[in-house]
């Protein structure tokens, strides 16, 4: 009897599994035929073989312009920024065991676009100067909150009421910043707060792609212990995990790519929303989330640039898109969450 219950669980631990590798691999495959129609299609439609002669170098008159200096660079903001807000989504909400606790609606997204903002207006900067400012706003973000909602103990519902607060203040900060800018320099700003891989050009996205290739696999690597934090303090500290030490360096890594992505290309709406519940509905709650959640973030961003590009007479930038996807979802979300007396 005891052999055939041990068999049939590990009968479906080898089942889930498989449905993860399936999953996974099926969500892998969407990106990239997501990133080659962007590289595919635009006002001209090139073939596969010119796009893979630009790519490898040959000079093709219109064709090496309109892959390597704009639809290159867009695909790459579109799928590395995705990627870090499908992590960084699905870290946070995991971890504080909520679905509404994620970057956009706490916060700290707010904060990196209120510094990026604030160097694009006042000080006039670009490139560096932002992204150093993003990642520096996003963590004094998010350390302000974790701050405000400690009290006597830590409650994960103070955070998140801390932190729509917070998102709230940041936003009039930006409303204040767009009026009392250059005018010059508001459309660019407007342009960037609405999310938008419009204009990404080459020597910005050095610094999101190193981030995501270094801190992706610390995050992956620190994925078997989310589903520890997710039973409590006390039960993950009885099973051996480093809570602190493990919390802190998945807000660090999570913060730093977020904030990136945010300078990148702006605060691409509901994406880091999205992405975790998304992948767990597709995977499962057997395995880690990470690698799943950060894939259907950049699919996410992807198709929704492709949507925005082609599917209008007019074309809308990326954030547009995502926005009209997920609004319904958070109200959907909210009513859920209310008849189960969880608000």
């Amino acid at each position: 009897m005891k052999n055939e219950s041990v068999g049939f669980i590990m009968a479906g631990r080898r089942q889930r599994h498989r449905r993860w590798i399936i999953v996974t691999s099926f969500l892998a495959v969407l990106s990239c035929v997501l990133c080659c129609a962007m590289l595919l299609l635009g006002n001209t439609i090139y073939s596969v073989n010119d796009v893979i002669r630009a790519l490898s170098g040959e000079q093709i008159q219109g064709v090496s312009f309109a892959v390597n200096t704009i639809r290159l660079p867009r695909m790459l903001a579109g799928i590395f920024a995705g990627f870090a807000f499908g992590i960084a989504g699905d870290i946070f909400q995991t971890m504080l065991r909520n679905p509404l606790a994620n970057p956009n609606v706490i916060g700290i997204t707010t904060g990196s676009s209120a510094a990026a903002v604030f160097c694009i207006v006042i000080l006039h900067a670009s490139g560096a100067a932002v992204s150093i400012a993003s990642v520096i706003a996003g963590l004094a973000t998010v350390t302000l909150i974790y701050i405000l909602s400690r009290g006597k103990t830590f409650s994960i519902g103070r955070l998140i009421l801390i932190g729509i607060g917070i998102q709230a203040m940041l936003n009039a900060v930006v409303s204040y910043l767009l009026l009392v800018g250059a005018e010059q320099d508001i459309p660019a700003a407007l342009r960037w707060l609405s999310g938008s891989l419009n204009g990404s050009q080459m020597h910005e996205l050095p610094a999101l792609i190193i981030s995501v290739m270094i801190l992706a696999p610390l995050v992956i690597l620190l994925g078997k212990h989310l589903s520890i934090l997710e039973l409590g303090e006390q039960s993950a500290t009885s099973l051996g995990a480093n809570t602190d030490r493990t919390r802190i360096l998945l807000i660090l890594s999570s913060v730093c790519m977020i904030s990136l992505a945010t300078s990148t290309t702006g605060p691409i709406a509901f994406v880091s929303f999205l992405a975790g519940p998304i992948a767990k509905r597709l995977v499962g709650t057997s395995f880690s989330n990470v690698i799943p959640a950060g894939l259907v973030g950049a699919n996410l961003v992807l198709a929704a640039d492709l949507i925005g590009q082609f599917a209008f007479t007019v074309r809308f930038p990326v954030g547009i898109i995502t926005g009209i996807i997920g609004a319904p979802y958070l109200i959907y979300l909210l009513i859920r969450m209310n008849q189960k007396g969880e608000l």
